[in-house]
């Protein structure tokens, strides 16, 4: 390229140096001296006074498997000797480094514009970054590139772009684990994969994925391996699960590793060869609950060890499995002194005022009645306690729950209200919103100022629908309750004026109080909800606390057999209830030996069947530790097995023939009376009776037919044949009952001295019934018949002649007893032919 020049006027040609430019012409600035045009020509291109410009560094990035690098700045050189032919273009550049595969071209030698380029393929796998130098030339002074100047060296520093072109790849195709049964682990095993790829995006695993469906595990961006439930062992002991990886750029394994997990079993701490039931045996006494059990701890050694045994009995009668008599006949039993009233008894032919309430449980359970708000018992006048001052208890059993509604209404056990006329209560126990509340009016003969009325007791048992023995003795003012052998004053105490006294008859019920005035037409009001069993009404207080206990004692509980071999290694505590067992030492195999020792006993002779629920807790400590290991609690039953039931069975004469004249001088029914209780004796495959020795608890002689007359006609008992025996006896015009808790032959001996004694004549035939009973109703006898022929004026005379000569048309039959008396006892009966 030729640089612009101006000419002289003469013709010559002016420097280029001196040359201005203006629109359309060219001319020289100023007129001074210049060679010839051909000379300048020559001059110009022998000038290269500068070397090219470059920038100082550069960032390239280049993608593998491609040969285009971006340079950061854009490759460009400048020169100064522009626009000079040859001195002022770039014609090259120049990378340094044998080991740069990069070289760099030229793409405008006046603009100095390069590229720089890869000379082969890039592979970020091999190297992910190059550093080298690069250099721009100029063309020197002429086409041969003579006098070429270079620039300064650049650094130029060139990242190859990764592609992700690598799958991830597991480090082993199979992994192998194991876990202890029933545990969680956080990490089980950990996986690993690894990517070739250079660059952290595609190199780096970004996740892990178990791709086995339903499995109990999972796993972590990390590659580690848990189990999301305990394991069992016995379930399945293998479990095989595939594993895949997935690289930062979501690329996937190109093959699965396969985890297998191995479940190992583990030692379980607890309590070992034990049985879940148990079968009791009425009357086996003491038998071993645990004969072979011992306690696994899997560890060393431990330092410390308690067990508890609990004894659950809420299924059996009145919690537990109790004396099935009469409250009355268990006071006597406990030492009480006489005087008490059952006013709950078993029904019966003179206590009938039971016969239409509801019994609770079934026959096999203690005697107790339901009340549901309907029904309710009239206490006969003659039954009713008259003698009662500043001084009597009462007691019952009662289980009872939450009233329905918010308001609810009293619900009375015990009431004694005016018959007629008006409606006082004289004295009544009842339950009002869980309060137990006793009302207690005195007499205006005794007192004429205010007087405690009403106490009150606020306790959780009142409603938790569990039966509990209640006492409540009063020694007036003092009304004392006890709760299951526990003291409780009352939280409440209101005054009353006392009752003006009265001629008006009283009425005392039970399930509901009397109102027998005030209304239209006389009913029962304010009933109770609930069972309630052993209702007794008695003058004087009830002397000791030994007593209360005696009352409510379970006749069924633990019991630990030889326990003097156990004081010395073993601390054990048995509380009064013997429903709870607590055991502590330091040595496993003492703990064993003496957990074998623990048994069941039920005393009664008929306990009531069905489940007894045990419950075994148990803590174990080791040295250094305050608490080792976690022994599970265990659960047994005791299964009391029905018991044989006894039958009671009467024999006797079933005919007595009497002259009318003998019987104002009694005659004694049962000369020959024979009670025996028998039951099949179950250690034998016969299946025969045998004969047992045990108590009843009542005897009925009821009259059948017309009622005894008043004043004529009687059953007679003297009081010396009850001297040195548990026995009373109560008489009325429909029979006699003899009751109490004593033995067979008592009430045979008692019962052998009963007469029936007539003043005026009477009908030709009285016929006597006589059943009795043990457990208080649970066991009757059969009804034993006993026909009292009685003789008027001739018949008396021929009888003793046909029995003296029986008559050709006659056939004697021999009852199986006879005996002979002044009464004229039969000896033979005749059946016509």
């Amino acid at each position: 390229m030729l640089l612009s020049t101006g000419k002289y006027p003469d013709g010559h040609i002016c420097c280029p140096f001196s040359v201005v430019k203006s629109p359309g012409n060219i001319a020289c600035a100023k007129k001074m001296p210049c060679v010839s045009s051909l000379l300048w020509f020559h001059i110009s291109f022998l000038v290269n006074k500068h070397k090219p410009w470059i920038e100082s560094s550069y960032h390239g990035v280049i993608t593998e498997n491609s040969d285009v690098v971006l340079l950061d700045p854009p490759l460009v050189a400048l020169d100064k000797d522009a626009p000079v032919p040859y001195a002022g273009e770039i014609c090259g550049f120049h990378v340094h480094g044998l080991s740069a595969p990069f070289e760099a071209v030229v793409l405008n030698r006046t603009s100095g514009e390069g590229r720089l380029r890869a000379r082969g393929p890039i592979d970020c796998e091999r190297q992910r970054e190059f550093t080298f130098i690069i250099q721009a030339r100029d063309c020197g002074t002429g086409p041969e590139g003579h006098g070429e100047k270079r620039s300064h060296k650049a650094v130029v520093h060139v990242e190859v772009g990764d592609v992700n072109e690598f799958s991830p790849v597991f480090g082993q195709l199979e992994y192998h684990g194991s876990v202890t049964e029933g545990k969680v682990y956080d990490s089980i095993l950990q996986v690993q994969a690894s990517d070739q790829d250079c660059s952290p995006q595609y190199s780096q695993i970004c996740n892990y994925q178990i791709t086995s469906q339903d499995t109990a595990f999972a796993i972590d961006r990390n590659g580690n391996i848990r189990n999301t439930a305990s394991l069992n062992f016995d379930k399945k002991s293998h479990y095989k699960i595939h594993v895949t990886a997935f690289d930062c750029g979501q690329k996937r394994a190109a093959q699965d590793a396969v985890v297998h997990i191995h479940v190992q079993p583990i030692c379980k701490p607890g309590w070992q060869g034990w049985s879940k039931l148990i079968d009791y045996e009425p009357g086996t006494g003491s038998k071993l609950l645990f004969p072979k059990m011992h306690l696994e701890t899997c560890v060393g050694w431990v330092s410390w060890i308690r067990t508890t045994v609990e004894l659950e009995t809420s299924g059996a009668g009145r919690g537990c499995d109790r004396q099935s008599h009469s409250e009355r006949a268990l006071q006597k039993l406990c030492g009480a002194s006489s005087g008490s009233t059952d006013l709950l008894p078993a029904p019966s032919g003179v206590f009938n005022w039971t016969a239409t309430l509801v019994a609770d449980g079934g026959r096999d359970s203690d005697l107790s009645y339901r009340f549901d708000g309907r029904q309710a018992a009239k206490i006969p006048d003659w039954v009713v306690p008259q003698n009662l001052t500043d001084q009597f208890t009462i007691t019952t059993w009662m289980k009872h729950g939450p009233s329905p509604g918010q308001r609810a209404e009293k619900e009375t056990l015990l009431c004694n209200s005016d018959k007629t006329e008006m409606n006082r209560h004289h004295y009544s126990l009842y339950v009002h919103n869980c309060r137990l509340v006793f009302l207690l009016r005195t007499d205006y003969t005794q007192t004429d100022s205010f007087r405690p009325a009403e106490f009150h007791w606020k306790l959780e048992q009142i409603c938790d629908k569990e039966w509990h023995y209640y006492v409540i003795s009063v020694d007036f003012p003092v009304v004392t309750l006890y709760v299951d052998g526990v003291t409780y004053d009352p939280y409440l105490v209101t005054d009353d004026w006392p009752i003006h006294s009265s001629q008006i008859d009283l009425q005392l019920t039970v399930g509901a109080c009397w109102q027998g005035g005030e209304v239209s037409k006389a009913k029962f009001t304010q009933y109770f909800r609930g069972s309630l069993s052993g209702l007794t009404i008695r003058s004087g207080k009830i002397a000791s606390q030994k007593i209360i206990s005696c009352l409510q004692t379970c006749k069924e509980g633990l019991d630990i057999t030889s326990p003097e071999s156990l004081r010395q290694r073993i601390k054990f505590h048995l509380n009064p209830a013997q429903s709870l067992v607590v055991m502590e030492g330091e040595d496993l195999e003492q703990m064993n030996a003496a957990l074998r020792k623990v048994s069941y006993i039920n005393s009664r002779q008929f306990p009531t069947k069905g489940a007894r629920h045990l419950r075994i807790s148990t803590a174990v400590q080791c040295f250094g530790e305050d608490v080792c290991i976690s022994v599970p609690d265990i659960e047994a039953v005791v299964m009391v097995m029905q018991p044989s039931e006894p039958r009671i069975i009467i024999t006797g004469a079933e005919h007595l023939t009497v002259p009318a004249s003998n019987l104002a001088l009694g005659l004694s029914l049962f000369r020959d009376l024979h009670i025996i209780s028998t039951v099949t004796n179950t250690d034998h495959r016969s299946g025969a009776l045998k004969e047992i020795a045990h108590n009843l608890d009542y005897c009925d002689i009821m009259v059948l037919g017309e009622e005894l007359r008043a004043g004529l006609e009687s059953l007679e008992l003297h009081h010396s044949a009850l001297l040195g025996k548990h026995l009373e006896y109560a008489n009325s015009s429909t029979g006699m009952s003899i009751y109490g808790v004593d033995s067979i032959s008592h009430y045979t001996e008692v019962i052998r001295q009963v007469h029936y004694q007539s003043r005026q004549a009477v009908d030709s035939v009285r016929t006597f019934r006589l059943t009795c009973s043990e457990l208080n109703g649970r066991y009757t006898s059969d009804q034993y018949m006993l026909q009292v022929n009685i003789l008027h004026g001739e018949e008396a005379f021929e009888h003793v002649n046909h029995a003296m000569a029986p008559p050709k048309y006659m056939q004697i039959i021999h009852p199986t007893v006879t005996e002979s008396n002044s009464y004229s006892l039969v000896f033979s009966i005749y059946r016509a032919l």
